[in-house]
């Protein structure tokens, strides 16, 4: 089992040790909340200010997959910017595992793991070295660290010592994942995580969730391939201009409600 659902003792993002024995964990059920979260940017000069996000509420279950669909500019990547501790909400309430981005954002952040959309590597380094590196960011010790094991259950355990300009994009992809994991965060964010994937590795990577959700992982699946979010998401959220307009479980869920939510918005705006 690659992670370890979060049962008694919790081992994340604290070198290893027991996070009983240097902080108290909250007991949720909730791997995320969010309250009336707003973001608004305000540009410089005499620019209008624009309200990225207009008050969201949500909640994602621990051990679920939740898909976050929606056209461009909708406000995806601002909501997972401000999870992920880049960018600052401007009002509203965020917890991240039961812990508040307000007052304990470094355990919040801890408990995410971000696989970004970008592939960006040191092209010297190898992927052995890359989880390495990142392992040690986050004080996993050496012996806490579990390297060829997400290696292995990523299909890249044969290139654990390859230079990184040699993996293919599926590879570099896979990659992205995986460094994401060495923390064993009990959260995973994946923004299109089989962008640029033959089929065959986004079946691994398909897989993979899968097998993180059901072992008590919370999953966020941000893409804009329709049959990618309704084959693997447990509920499915619709986006647009800042809003929610549209929640469906996977049994509800259709590419016809999920196109209707976003064009019956649009006309009512």
């Amino acid at each position: 089992m690659l992670h370890e659902p979060a049962k008694g003792k919790d081992r994340r993002a604290t070198g290893g040790q027991d996070a009983s024995e240097n902080r108290d964990v909250p007991d949720t059920p909730h791997a995320i909340t969010a309250e009336n979260l707003k973001k608004i940017y305000r540009p410089e000069k005499d620019m209008p200010p624009v309200e990225a996000l207009k008050g969201i509420d949500l909640t994602i279950p621990q051990g679920s997959i939740f898909g976050l669909l929606g056209p461009n500019g909708a406000g995806k990547s601002t909501f997972i910017n401000i999870l992920a501790g880049l960018v600052l909400k401007t009002s509203g309430t965020l917890n991240v595992w039961g812990f508040d981005m307000d007052e304990n954002p470094r355990n919040a952040k801890a408990s995410l793991g971000v696989v970004p959309q970008e592939i960006y590597f040191d092209p010297f380094f190898t992927p052995r070295e890359i989880l390495d590196v990142q392992a040690g960011l986050y004080a996993v010790s050496p012996k806490e660290r579990r390297t060829m094991e997400i290696l292995e259950a990523l299909n890249l355990a044969d290139k654990a010592d390859a230079y990184t300009r040699s993996l293919s994009g599926g590879m570099k992809r896979r990659l992205l994942v995986a460094k994401a994991m060495v923390h064993n965060p009990p959260i995973l964010i994946l923004d299109e995580p089989t962008a640029g994937v033959d089929v065959g590795a986004k079946s691994e990577i398909y897989r993979f969730i899968s097998e993180l959700a059901a072992d008590g992982m919370g999953v966020i699946l941000v893409s804009s391939e329709l049959p990618e979010i309704l084959g693997l998401s447990d509920r499915i959220l619709v986006m647009h201009e800042g809003r929610f307009t549209g929640e469906f479980s996977r049994e509800e869920a259709s590419e016809e409600r999920i196109m209707q939510s976003i064009y019956n918005r649009r006309a009512e705006a």
